[in-house]
């Protein structure tokens, strides 16, 4: 026999109206009451109608999530704090990729479906370079995360501190400096500032350091392994070793790590790299790197944005996220 809410609240001892602003997740309930209904609802085996619920409270409870492409590390492990939260909350989320130029156009029309979701989520994207104004088509909340925006709650990652921090870490060292950058996208629509910013902290602390980088020792590559491979082998190919190398993201590093052991190198010694991420594999690697907090930048997000669904209307908030260097065996050597 189907359960109903009646039933649950006949065993939590509260009314029907307490166990539905229990489902809906509405902050007036009290942390002891909310846990008395939950458990009613477990102990019952008792599963919501999510149907139901949209349609008395008037909403989809879900969130479009818009970001560039799916299937790489960074984005697998925000989408990872995005989703974890939002279904705590009991929200779906429904990805939009771009991958292209013609689709991002379709969601430049507030007609599609991206749009007609309770709140929307965009990864990596600075919104000056797609509106005039700077704003989506939407009245709907929105939350800015890997970027920043004045005009929404943005999350995001102090990328310029980090370049910092692989400055002073490598001209510690003696031997020469060196770099490897991602290359802009060709579309200027996809254009985003994370990989400059660290090139531009790593460049300016170097400055301020006394240090520099020469032209000639400076690589800049599209984001993809075989391409980090070729040009960390042009690279080693003509430095002075030791060679130190600031890579922009790890993936990056990594092409720097198989090229060195390729030809030979010591790395942490005849060569050191550090990269820029943290991303899970990295330790295996024994890769240094700069750390950012993709989970709890997702997380952070997610919870932001459950706040304006919930009724929250101040002025957009900015969480700031700052980097640390985590030094392994491709700095430390052993």
């Amino acid at each position: 026999m189907k359960l109903t809410i009646q039933q649950v609240a006949e065993a939590a001892g509260v009314g029907v109206g307490t166990v539905s602003r229990v489902l809906n997740n509405h902050k007036s309930v009290r942390t002891e009451t909310r846990e008395r209904v939950e458990t009613a609802m477990r102990e019952l085996g008792f599963i919501p109608n999510p149907h139901a619920r949209r349609v008395a409270g008037g909403k989809s409870y879900t969130v479009s999530i818009i970001l560039q492409v799916v299937g790489t590390d960074f984005y697998i492990r925000l989408l990872n704090g995005l989703e974890t939260t939002l279904e705590a909350h009991r929200y779906d989320s429904a990805l939009f990729p771009l991958l292209g130029r013609e689709r991002l156009e379709r969601y430049l029309n507030s007609s599609t479906l991206a749009y007609q979701s309770d709140g929307i989520v965009m990864a990596s994207h600075n919104l000056g370079d797609l509106y005039s104004d700077g704003r989506l088509p939407t009245h709907q909340p929105v939350v800015i995360v890997d970027g920043f925006n004045p005009h929404y709650d943005s999350v995001y990652l102090d990328n310029r501190l980090g370049g910092e921090l692989a400055a002073r870490a490598l001209s510690a060292y003696s031997g020469g400096l060196y770099a490897i950058s991602v290359h802009q996208e060709l579309d200027e629509a996809f254009k985003t500032s994370v990989f400059s910013d660290r090139m531009q902290g790593f460049y300016g602390e170097l400055e301020r350091l006394g240090r520099s980088v020469p032209q000639d020792a400076t690589r800049t590559v599209v984001f993809n392994s075989e391409n980090a491979r070729t040009a960390a082998r042009d690279l080693l190919s003509h430095a002075t070793l030791p060679a130190n190398i600031f890579a922009a993201a790890d993936l990056i590093a990594l092409g720097v790590l198989e090229e060195a052991k390729a030809l030979g190198l010591e790395v942490g010694r005849d060569v050191r790299v550090i990269g820029f991420d943290d991303h899970p594999w990295s330790a295996e690697q024994g890769l240094s790197t700069i750390h950012q907090p993709v989970e709890a930048m997702g997380v952070a997000a997610a919870e932001l944005l459950i706040e304006r669904l919930s009724g929250f209307t101040g002025e957009p908030r900015q969480v700031r996220f700052e980097p640390r260097l985590i030094e392994r065996r491709s700095t430390l050597g052993g």
